[in-house]
């Protein structure tokens, strides 16, 4: 059985200390690891002269985005001063991790590597995302996401060579006009701040990162900023106790393994005139080491700040932070004087040398706790892959979908339920071009978006915004923040302020603020305000969705607002089950498995198999992966395919059109899926089709025809040419209903139709028994449109749109696209030569659908992926979406079961063949999985057991129909396929 060992010597604690810090599992007895790390120090510190002792209290600031040159000058550093470390700032992951090989290589005692990476490496290298500030991170409630940032940020740091954090900020920002902390605070509550900097501490020490809480003794209640004078801390010893230092010594006695010393100027602690807290032995050494009894690394904050220099040379500064008990000096400058006037203080006696023995031996043993007396150069293959690993995206997210916080939310506006009953704009100010704030907000809702790069300063900018957002009775105001320096205050202008009052006259405004909490002060009163904290990508994302209710808000205002709200302040609102928008590992999918189907479909794209395509995942309730291929058509000047580009799903609108009408209106026990279709249509009464019942018609045993192409060739001439008894090639009131692009029809035709369909022959094929056999069949669901049609009383189109698209926010989908879209928006299908003699883009490609006049139960439907996503999750979570009820939760399972096991069909919907036997659908799929395929390429797939839903939508029939290679080689079952690869599919 393996032992837990516990190392005591680096930082001479407690057992308890420690306990959540150096645990160690090794099979060899406690007291050789202690022999290891004790022989390993004994040997460096026995092999070092006294200067290279003194160098090892020296960490240099470096950069890796500088020159040749400029690194040959640290090269000549390292070798001649023998420092103890660096610390790096600005340059990119890749140039660190070989200049720290370089640098590794060149000195005798394994140098401390550092970064002063408080919201991640992103602070510092360029190429790296950042994770949220503090300040956002202050509003979180559960402390676990701070800890899994603090592993995640410390797995970073090992992978790049890094094994110092100068993180966490443990300063209280008690000071709303505090230049300098800010953000990188996690706010004013002593608890609050404590707890997360320990979460984010241990998350660091737990990968063996050195975590530094700074500033000591507290940075927050200051008014003025250390990089350029001495700020002055002026609490008495009660309130310095109670507040200032509470942090500092929880984090203490809870294993915090280094401290960064602040140049502050704290008289009641030390009424040294000028002296900054960094250089005052009372401060460093009596209260910190001795009173508050910390043993671990002390270091000072940056040596080259105005703050700690008032009139000292680089040098005597150098010396009095060491003398003050400090054992690391940061970026400290003119090192090679300064470790030559140290050694003669040394030697003079004026320095004891145990002082000097002791911080050695203490900056080795924590050398050797980082691992670094094993010398392990950084593997530079798929460095930057590694650092930026999917799970460090989705982690990110998270934190601001627990962070986003709702300050103001009269009559419960948010989140908004009814997104068909408003008129819905938005204005973003600061933010530059259209972001995503706004992008994710038009996922939810019609909107009208104006963007303002700057902010309005005068009265004609604020009417021409006002002229702008019309007759919207809900506008959104967002209020962003593009900075990245922390010394100036976010300023909302007049014009601003006067545009939201006014705006509040007329209709219900939401402000989303993201930039700090401390600009709320400033707003007047608005119906509801969310306060985002700062500009980053995934807190607009997460804001948009919260405020209309696909996720929900749940954070707290870790600050106070005078006069406004109270820390604390934050309304908690319950999710509405609308589609969310995440990222793979957010619901246990690999982002780099899924891609796997990117060179799939780029393969297919340049076989012609079609020119592009739309793909959605979605689990769990999250939309983890939306892309689009490729373009509409294969025109050398063409249009890409994007979000809203607009397909032909052909039979998918079975399913997505006529069924659920029908599962609605069953329900509603309007319709009896036992009944004969006579009962609701007399005019079939005395034909072949009267004995035909709705169950018949959906599981296609109906023993009508697959299709019947009399229905368009009785309008043809002998020659091949149309009736002008039915077309014309111009609209006009006579020929008003559109078949093709350039083709019209009198609406009579419909009629016309539906007569011929009465009269269509019924097939031979029978069971034994009678029945008929199964053919898949078009004009079974054109009837069960009819019946739909009949029993509402009105069109199956506008029924649909009135009922299910609208209120579920459905905006791009319906029939006749070109009524509402423009063509170029819609990916073209076949150029058809013998009917409608033309390139068909817009109307149905379905011929019997075309001479219906293009709404028909079968086909028709234009619609994206992204629409019918949601329309899928709708049906996977049985009916609810949106906080709406559109079916009872029995009723889609009751028509998505297996009703025909020989031939894969539920009650209209297409199930999974048992035996994976299918072109479409994935072999992994589940029995309980159910969806549609369409003709010209699509297909939708909703699987319950791993509460997945998957859409794929192409034009493979652009521009001949004949063109089957996507059924020949199976292209969407593999897509489909990769899916299921992409997760756990023991369904955890």
């Amino acid at each position: 059985m393996k032992k837990i060992l516990i190392s005591t010597s680096f930082l001479g604690c407690t057992l308890a200390c420690l306990l959540g810090v150096t645990s160690f599992k090794n099979d060899t007895p406690r007291g050789t690891f202690i022999f290891a790390e004790s022989k390993w120090v004994d040997s460096v510190f026995k092999s070092l002269t006294l200067e290279q002792k003194i160098g090892q209290f020296f960490m240099l600031a470096t950069h890796s985005d500088r020159s040749e040159s400029y690194y040959r000058h640290f090269d000549v550093l390292i070798k001649n001063q023998q420092v103890g470390g660096l610390i790096f700032f600005k340059g990119g992951p890749a140039r660190q991790a070989s200049l720290i090989n370089r640098y590794q290589a060149l000195s005798n005692v394994p140098l401390m590597i550092g970064i002063d990476g408080e919201w991640g490496l992103g602070m510092r290298l360029d190429s790296i995302e950042d994770f949220p500030k503090q300040m956002t991170l202050g509003a979180i409630q559960d402390n676990q996401y701070i800890y899994k940032m603090g592993l995640e940020i410390a797995r970073q740091c090992q992978r790049l060579g890094v094994n110092v954090n100068f993180a966490p900020v443990a300063d209280i920002n008690s000071n709303p006009r505090n230049p300098v902390i800010g953000l990188r605070s996690f706010g004013e509550d002593r608890d609050n701040v404590t707890n997360k900097a320990a979460a984010y501490m241990k998350g660091l020490q737990h990968q063996r990162i050195i975590a530094t809480a700074k500033h000591f003794p507290g940075h927050g209640d200051t008014d003025s900023d250390s990089h350029y004078t001495l700020p002055v801390l002026s609490h008495s010893s009660d309130r310095l106790d109670e507040t200032d230092l509470y942090p500092f010594r929880k984090l203490i006695a809870d294993s915090l393994t280094g401290i960064i010393t602040g140049h502050l100027y704290v008289p009641v602690l030390d009424n040294t005139p000028f002296l900054a807290s960094s250089l005052s032995e009372k401060i460093v050494t009596d209260l910190l080491k001795n009173k508050l009894g910390f043993q671990g690394l002390v270091f000072t904050d940056a040596m080259n700040m105005q703050g700690v220099m008032r009139g000292r040379t680089a040098v005597d500064a150098n010396i009095k932070a060491l003398l003050a008990g400090n054992d690391i000096l940061l970026y400290p400058e003119h090192v090679a004087e300064s470790i030559k006037k140290i050694k003669i203080e040394v030697e003079k006696g004026r320095i004891p040398k145990d002082v000097i023995d002791e911080k050695v031996h203490k900056i080795l043993r924590a050398k050797y706790w980082m691992g670094l007396h094993k010398s392990r150069p950084v593997v530079m293959k798929h460095l930057n892959n590694d650092i930026q690993k999917a799970e460090v995206r989705a982690l990110s997210r998270e934190l601001c979908e627990q962070a986003v916080t709702l300050v103001r939310n009269d009559n419960q506006l948010l989140p908004i339920s009814a997104v068909d009953t408003c008129a819905f704009a938005s204005i973003a100010i600061g933010g530059g071009g259209i972001n995503q704030f706004q992008q994710t907000l038009s996922r939810y809702a019609p909107f009208k978006h104006i963007m303002y790069a700057d902010k309005p300063t005068t009265n004609e900018e604020v009417e021409s915004l006002l002229t702008q957002v019309g007759d919207a009775n809900v506008v959104i105001v967002s209020l962003h923040e593009t900075r990245r320096n922390f010394n100036r205050p976010f300023v909302i202008t007049p014009a601003t302020i006067e545009l939201i009052t006014r705006l509040q006259q007329k209709a219900k405004v939401i402000v989303s603020l993201f930039a700090t909490p401390y600009a709320l002060k400033q707003l007047p009163a608005t119906s509801a305000v969310v306060c985002a904290y700062e500009n980053l990508a995934d807190l607009e994302v997460t804001a948009a969705q919260q405020i209309f209710g696909a996720l929900p808000f749940k954070g707290k205002l870790p600050v106070s607002i005078e006069g406004q709200y109270a820390i604390g302040t934050g309304y908690e609102t319950t999710p509405l089950n609308r589609i969310t928008l995440g990222l793979p590992e957010q619901v246990g999918m690999s982002t780099l498995l899924l891609n796997r189907m990117d060179t799939l479909i780029q393969n297919s794209i340049n076989a012609r198999i079609f020119p592009g395509c739309q793909v959605v995942v979605a689990r769990k309730g999250r939309i983890v992966y939306q892309k689009n291929y490729g373009t509409l058509s294969y025109d050398k000047i063409t249009e890409k395919v994007q979000n809203e580009s607009l397909y032909d799903v052909a039979s998918v609108t079975k399913v997505a059109a006529t069924l659920q009408a029908v599962m609605y209106l069953q329900e509603q026990n309007v319709l009896d899926l036992k009944q004969k279709s006579a009962h609701y249509l007399p005019e079939l009464v005395g034909t072949n089709k009267s004995q035909i019942t709705l169950e018949d018609l959906l599981l296609h045993r109906s023993g009508m025809v697959a299709f019947y192409p009399k229905l368009w060739e009785r309008t043809k001439t002998g020659g091949g040419g149309l009736m002008t008894e039915y077309y014309s090639s111009l609209r006009d009131s006579v020929y008003s209903m559109q078949i093709a692009p350039k083709l019209f029809a009198k609406p009579a035709l419909k009629d016309s139709v539906w007569q011929w369909v009465i009269q269509s022959p019924l097939h031979n094929k029978r069971e034994p028994g009678g029945r008929y056999s199964f053919v898949y069949s078009d004009l079974g669901i054109l009837m069960l449109q009819k019946i739909v049609e009949r029993v509402t009383n009105q069109p199956l189109d506008e029924f649909l749109q009135q009922n299910f698209y609208e209120p579920l926010g459905m905006m791009q989908t319906g029939f006749k696209s070109l009524e509402r879209f423009p063509e170029t928006q819609i990916a073209p299908t076949e150029s058809d030569f013998s009917y409608r003699n033309q390139l068909l883009r817009g109307t149905v490609h379905d011929q019997m659908a075309a001479v219906y006049g293009g709404v028909a139960g079968h086909a028709g439907l234009f619609s994206t992926a992204y629409d019918l996503t949601i329309l899928m999750q709708m049906n996977l979570q049985k009916g609810l979406y949106g906080d709406r009820r559109y079916f009872q939760d029995a009723t889609v399972p009751l028509f998505a079961k297996m009703y025909d096991t020989a031939h894969h069909r539920g009650l209209g919907w297409d199930k999974a063949p048992t035996k994976g036997e299918s072109n479409y659908v994935a072999p992994s799929a589940s029995a309980t999985s159910f969806g549609h395929s369409g003709f010209t390429g699509t297909m939708v797939w909703a699987d319950p057991k791993y509460d997945l839903v998957f859409v794929f939508l192409s034009n493979r029939v652009h521009p001949n129909a004949e063109n089957n290679e996507i059924n020949r080689q199976k292209i969407r079952r593999r897509i489909h396929e990769y899916v299921y690869q992409s997760m756990d599919i023991t369904g955890k």
